[in-house]
């Protein structure tokens, strides 16, 4: 439940158009609903700003879907990372509304809609190169549920410096930057020296074998001399545009 729900709730209470009852049950649910599986935060967005997200990596495609399902129905954005067509499938027999983004592996269930919605800024997901794009559309997809308006710049690493200099301008309108590289690792802290603005590193598990999985991009990023440059966990897309959002959504 966001904030906006609760008083809205609250208000048809004192107006007489909701009964003590039926406000009761409505708020039954919080703090937490059990499922018995799984115990749902809809008190999240009253606490942070932003709803539980459900991370679908082995869950049952069952599992997922109740979830998904609950949430959505307290009236809030409903998303999914790490999540297969077969939890999909499941999801669409109780949200028939609800998308899968193939790409970023996620299940959205509508978009979070904010009162500062008009005021909402921008936040620019470029990744090195096609292999990390995976990465990137799952931060572009999160920062997307939140309500934030997105900036996709694809294939722009250091081995062809002139392609990410010939988006700069555009790149340079975000309140916030995430920026996915897998191999060395180095676009980050590029980037970091080229914006005024939060520049959110994600190395991804993309390169030969002293890559390391991302080993080698992560210690690269945390090591960077750009000191606007910050890192999440390897793969960690949604980390990377949850953070990305809350500074959009707060300019």
């Amino acid at each position: 439940m966001q904030r906006e729900a609760l008083l809205n709730l609250l208000h048809d209470l004192q107006n007489g158009t909701r009964t003590v009852e039926d406000t009761a049950e409505r708020l039954a649910t919080l703090p937490f609903e059990d499922l018995g599986f799984a115990k749902i935060d809809h008190h999240r967005s009253l606490r942070s700003g932003l709803p539980e997200v459900v991370y679908a990596a082995r869950k049952t495609a069952e599992q997922t879907a109740s979830i998904l399902a609950r949430l959505h129905a307290s009236g809030v954005s409903a998303l999914a990372t790490r999540a297969d067509e077969a939890a999909f499938a499941a999801t669409r027999q109780l949200v028939p509304s609800a998308t899968y983004h193939v790409v970023a592996r996620c299940i959205t269930c509508g978009v979070v809609s904010s009162p500062e919605a008009e005021n909402t800024g921008t936040v620019a997901v470029v990744c090195a190169g096609t292999s990390d794009l995976p990465v990137a559309e799952e931060a572009a997809v999160t920062a997307e549920t939140f309500g934030v308006n997105v900036t996709r710049i694809t294939d722009v690493g250091v081995a062809g410096l002139q392609r990410l200099l010939a988006h700069l301008p555009l790149i340079r309108e975000a309140d916030a930057v995430v920026v996915c590289a897998g191999m060395e690792g180095a676009l980050p802290s590029v980037m970091g020296g080229l914006v005024a603005v939060p520049v959110i590193a994600v190395p991804t598990s993309v390169g030969y074998g002293a890559a390391f999985g991302g080993l080698t991009a992560l210690l690269g990023m945390l090591n960077s001399c750009s000191p606007n440059v910050t890192v999440v966990n390897i793969d960690n897309g949604f980390g990377a545009g949850y953070v990305a959002s809350l500074y959009a959504r707060r300019r």
